[in-house]
């Protein structure tokens, strides 16, 4: 970590703060003529928002107050205030820890959100200390604009029980979710569109590849599989399945008349959580590199004698060929299943190789990488001597069933979108700006993907940081204007922090 924070000195760039619209000048001795907004042909007064974390206001690894005011609904809320806007009611965490209770017993994977700590010397994000005050049992009354449910897929929108409390503890409902349902059956659509939602948007469809990404491709690709059913939690959707969930989707909210605006689904694999660790962080001395590299022996002389066989190919045996140098850069060792089963010729010759620039590790692999598999064995060291395991890292052919499955829901978003005459928000191609080039703001900085440091999102390396949400309802609002005729206030993305400070 403390290569990749070494840009903390640009850390004041994310306390500057200033008023949301930058003033028109007038000339000398004149009044500041006054902006006349508008929403066009949209009529703005009961906006709605559904969607997963993204739209939740999910960041730095939890669900909290501070995140949820600084969601990009929140913050279109705030700009169609100044258009004829209404009231935009949020169902708020109760607390700025993060973390749900059951029973007043805490809910494994649901911690408190992230910070980054300083008292080792290497900045290190860690979780808050304190038990949250958000209890599951304590549900919400009323309606809400805001729909957006972390963890949701596109078939969860329309799945009943999907908010039932008591399938919360045997993982068949959502917690956040079971918090605001309007009653055990419901479904997040159904909530949405009791409300008669004048305008809406709809950002969903990255938690269908993203669990599968994230978890390292520890999932099944269901891609020919029309049961959602019968999926895992880190799998794959159908796009079948997507395609035809988000029709029943548009179709329902757009029947009443109501107007919106949808947004694609970026490139998962650009993310932070996925670009921060390097493949090759092993550093070793020359006696070191000599042990590990004669302790391999026998495994790459039995890649060789099966290559001499014609079993693998001198490719294949290149790939596998394990070897380490003095100094810094060497690479990981990984277990990779798509390589070919070599263990019936030599039971010792299983699927391993080491890492690649062309591997992704999952920001989670830092914390095994260098530790022991055994602590009563000084040599076995995680990532060196063994082998880590295929959900630590992102492989190519992984990587390319997530590409596959998010350009098939691209083009079923953007297709329906056009069938139902809504606007569409091009989030692909935003992500990749951001990753590319970086964002420049007025003040002369510029956002990027940069863990902890770039502004553009928050600790745990996939949902945006408040200065990242606002440049993201900057988005949405530039194609309602084009969409719809609109003339909205901007979000000034200097009045949000790029990180927040515990």
């Amino acid at each position: 970590m403390k290569k990749l924070l070494a840009l903390w000195a640009v850390f004041g760039l994310f306390l500057v703060s200033c008023n949301n619209d930058d003033p028109v000048v007038p000339g000398p001795g004149q009044p500041q003529p006054p902006i006349e907004y508008t929403s066009g042909s949209a009529d703005l007064s009961n906006y709605v928002a559904i969607g997963n974390s993204l739209t939740a206001g999910f960041s730095d690894g939890a669900l909290f107050i501070m995140g949820q005011d600084a969601s990009y609904p929140n913050m279109l809320a705030g700009s169609f205030a100044e258009a004829g806007g209404g009231d935009f009611s949020i169902p708020y965490m109760s607390d700025n820890l993060g973390g749900l209770t059951l029973g007043g017993q805490p809910i494994p994977g649901l911690g408190n959100r992230l910070y980054l700590d300083f008292s080792t010397g290497s900045p290190s994000p860690v979780p808050v200390s304190g038990q949250g005050a958000t209890e599951v049992t304590n549900a919400l009354s009323g309606s809400f604009n805001n729909m957006g449910v972390p963890g949701a897929k596109i078939f969860h929108l329309v799945a009943p029980g999907y908010g039932n409390v008591a399938g919360v503890a045997p993982g068949l409902a959502n917690p956040y979710y079971a918090r605001f349902a309007s009653g055990p059956a419901a479904t997040v659509l159904g909530d949405a569109l009791a409300q008669s939602p004048s305008f809406f948007t709809l950002w969903i469809g990255s938690n269908d590849v993203l669990s599968f990404a994230s978890s390292g491709g520890n999932g099944v690709d269901q891609t020919g599989n029309l049961d959602p059913s019968s999926y895992g939690g880190n799998d794959i959707t159908d796009p079948n399945v997507f395609a035809s969930v988000y029709n029943s989707l548009l179709q329902a909210l757009t029947a009443n008349g109501a107007k919106g605006v949808v947004a694609n689904i970026p490139d998962v694999t650009t993310l932070p959580y996925f670009t921060t660790v390097p493949h090759n962080p092993v550093p070793l001395d020359a006696a070191t590199a000599a042990l590990l590299n004669g302790a391999y022996a026998v495994y790459n002389g039995g890649l060789a004698q099966l290559a001499g066989l014609g079993v693998i190919s001198a490719e294949e045996l290149a790939r596998r060929t394990i070897s380490f140098q003095a100094g810094a850069g060497n690479a990981v060792v990984i277990l990779d299943e798509d390589l070919t089963d070599l263990t019936p010729y030599n039971p010792g010759l299983i699927n391993m190789r080491q890492a690649t620039a062309d591997d992704l590790m999952v920001f989670t692999s830092q914390l095994i990488i260098g530790t022991l598999a055994n602590p009563n064995d000084p040599t076995s060291i995680n990532g060196v001597a063994i082998p880590l395991a295929d959900k630590w890292v992102l492989t190519p052919e992984e990587q390319e069933a997530v590409a596959t499955a998010t350009a098939a829901y691209n083009q079923t978003i953007e297709a329906l979108a056009q069938l139902y005459n809504v606007g569409l928000v091009d989030a692909y191609g935003y992500y990749n700006t951001v990753v590319e080039t970086g964002v420049p703001l007025a003040d002369g900085s510029v956002v990027t993907d940069a863990y902890a440091t770039g502004g553009g999102f928050s600790l745990d390396g996939i949902h945006p940081a408040p200065r990242g949400s606002a440049l993201l309802a900057n988005q949405f609002i530039a194609v309602i204007e084009a969409k719809y005729g609109a003339l909205l206030p901007k979000v000034n993305p200097l009045a949000y922090t790029g990180l927040y400070i515990n």
